[in-house]
């Protein structure tokens, strides 16, 4: 890869870059769908639970890590089905690995909420 050097409009245009990767994600990944739903309801969640400063930092590091996990597992699995459309059984094996990476995210994140979520319900009852 050629490094032309650092100029404004390159670092704008990976941008644009990034965020359109961004919108591929939310467009055509249902796993994607799902991570932003259950987002949207911790984020609804918390609003009403009153989150502190540094449980909102503890739950957008969560979901900030399940979705750019879910990216990276989706950028795997599109390289991976171009590269081999056939069965292979190393690309399904990096397919599953890449696959777990998001699952663990995603028991983390599950921990995390559960850890704030269950004391602000139990104070409610």
């Amino acid at each position: 890869m050629k490094n032309d050097g650092f100029t404004l409009r390159k670092r704008l245009r990976s941008f644009k870059y990034a965020f359109n990767g961004i919108k591929l994600l939310i467009a055509h990944e249902p796993n994607a769908w799902i991570h932003c739903v259950a987002a949207a309801c911790v984020l609804i969640a918390g609003s009403l639970l009153g989150l502190s400063r540094m449980e909102w930092v503890a739950i957008a590091i969560v979901i900030g890590m399940v979705l750019a996990a879910e990216a990276v597992n989706s950028a795997i699995e599109a390289l991976a089905d171009r590269v081999s459309p056939g069965y292979d059984e190393a690309i399904k094996r990096t397919k599953d690995l890449a696959a777990g990476a998001v699952l663990l995210t995603a028991i983390a994140a599950a921990a995390v909420g559960l850890l704030i979520f269950i004391p602000k319900i139990m104070n409610l009852l």
